[in-house]
């Protein structure tokens, strides 16, 4: 692999997808972004963007990249960089998670941290509703946005996106304005615990005929009728289903750490917090690389 920090340098460009939004965190100037990102590109002889006024967006070969630098943070956090004499992690660690991340991303990346320190219990409190860190609910929360109060620290993990999804036997729709004939998969509306979840206004839908609190219920009301807003890294566990009228709609959403602010202090508890992050950028970037794959069969009306 290329140097470290040349590879950081295209993660965080990846995930800003664009140079400005990438460099207060890289703390270097677009410029300067541009020029390293060129001389990546020059020295692995492929485009890893595509370059316009509205940002860069990655090639194919920039989404491979990106799935393999996301495995390698992942490993480097996952070490903490830690001496030999440094102990693994250990005793317990509670996480506050939303329906899809405790369901689809959480399980196996716990189990591969939880793999490499045997010593460390991690739980994962899944809520529908955001979860209480003043009442000490859980060590740290997972939240689709970040908190306006409290004396919490906010680190934003990762992007994710959302797609219109259906059965593949079902008849594909020809545009958003014929969704009025099928039966919308989502959210009971008086339950959304966070403006993010609220997708109704993006399908200018009136009402949920198929609703529930939980984002796995859809998933399985999905499997047996109608069309609904599904995270993309949700759809590798569901093969029956595929991406529809994905040119009219596409959504973007983020993951944040929410952590108490006097628990920066705990050297533990941050080394845990590192690795979580890492791994669930590279868990969603893997995820949502595979279900570009299986998308072949996606449809567009």
């Amino acid at each position: 692999m290329e140097n470290w920090d040349d590879i950081r340098v295209f993660l965080a460009v990846a995930r800003a997808e664009s140079l400005s939004a990438a460099a207060p965190g890289l703390r270097m100037d677009p410029a300067t972004l541009g020029r390293r990102i060129a001389r990546l590109e020059e020295r692995l002889g492929a485009a890893l963007f595509v370059k316009s006024p509205q940002g860069y967006a990655l090639t194919g070969r920039g989404e491979r990249l990106q799935v393999h630098a996301a495995r390698a943070e992942a490993a480097l956090a996952l070490a903490g960089e830690a001496g030999p004499q440094e102990r693994g992690l250990a005793g317990q660690i509670r996480i506050g998670a939303p329906d899809a991340a405790a369901n689809f991303i959480l399980p196996q990346v716990c189990a591969a941290i939880q793999g490499q320190n045997p010593d460390l219990e991690v739980q994962i409190l899944a809520l529908p509703r955001v979860v209480n860190l003043s009442k000490r609910e859980a060590d740290m929360a997972i939240t689709v946005s970040p908190p306006e109060t409290g004396r919490l620290t906010v680190q934003k993990i990762t992007d994710y996106r959302l797609s219109l999804a259906q059965r593949r036997d079902a008849p594909a729709p020809q545009s958003l304005a014929a969704l009025g004939d099928r039966p919308l998969v989502g959210y009971i509306p008086d339950m959304i615990f966070d403006r993010e979840l609220d997708y109704l206004g993006d399908l200018g839908a009136r009402g949920v005929p198929l609703a529930s609190n939980s984002v796995s219920v859809q998933l399985q009301m999905l499997r047996h009728a109608g069309i609904g807003i599904v995270h993309d890294f949700a759809l590798p566990f569901a093969p029956e289903l595929v991406r529809v009228l994905t040119r009219e709609l596409s959504l973007t959403r983020a993951f944040w750490l929410v952590r108490h602010a006097a628990d920066r202090r705990s050297a533990r508890l941050s080394r845990f917090a590192a690795a979580l992050m890492a791994a669930m950028r590279a868990e969603v970037a893997r995820l949502e690389a595979e279900c570009l794959t299986v998308g072949s069969a996606e449809r567009d009306g």
